[in-house]
């Protein structure tokens, strides 16, 4: 079974202990930081050290800034057990150099295992063409609790 991104795999991809709706670092790094320790936290990550760095090797070979106020660090990592999806969102904005210089307001992270880079596409893919939506966007701002953002998500992916 793929891990496609679709809305009976949120629970499974972004349970509610990888989502936070407390405001992260303003700083980039800081803020991967921030999400990755969501998923170490969940038993997600068994080497931080080494995912962080596949992030941040990322990060160096394009930005992950979408434009439209969104964020989607991704790497692709043996240091993750699982496909999982971490979120965050900042109403200062975190600079993640997107074309179109606005802040990222909404920020999720994609951490796949490096045999699944199928898998991986399919998440980025999938949830890319969900955030392209202002409805989605809009819920996601207004959203009041982890499991109010994962209800969003799950609409948005059906």
């Amino acid at each position: 079974m793929t891990d496609t991104l679709n809305e009976d795999r949120i629970d499974t991809l972004a349970p509610t202990d990888h989502i936070t709706l407390n405001p992260p670092p303003a700083d980039k790094q800081a803020c991967i930081e921030h999400l990755l320790d969501l998923l170490v936290d969940a038993g997600r990550v068994e080497d931080r050290g080494a995912a962080l760095e596949a992030l941040l090797a990322r990060e160096e070979e394009t930005t992950t800034g979408v434009g439209m106020g969104i964020g989607i660090p991704h790497a692709q990592t043996d240091a993750v057990v699982e496909p999982s999806v971490a979120f965050t969102r900042s109403d200062e904005g975190v600079d993640f150099g997107s074309m179109d210089d606005e802040p990222a307001r909404l920020i999720f992270m994609i951490l796949v295992p490096e045999s699944g880079a199928d898998d991986h596409l399919s998440i980025l893919s999938t949830l890319s063409r969900a955030l392209m939506h202002d409805e989605t966007r809009d819920a996601l701002y207004d959203a009041e609790t982890p499991e109010d953002v994962q209800d969003v998500l799950k609409e948005a992916v059906a």
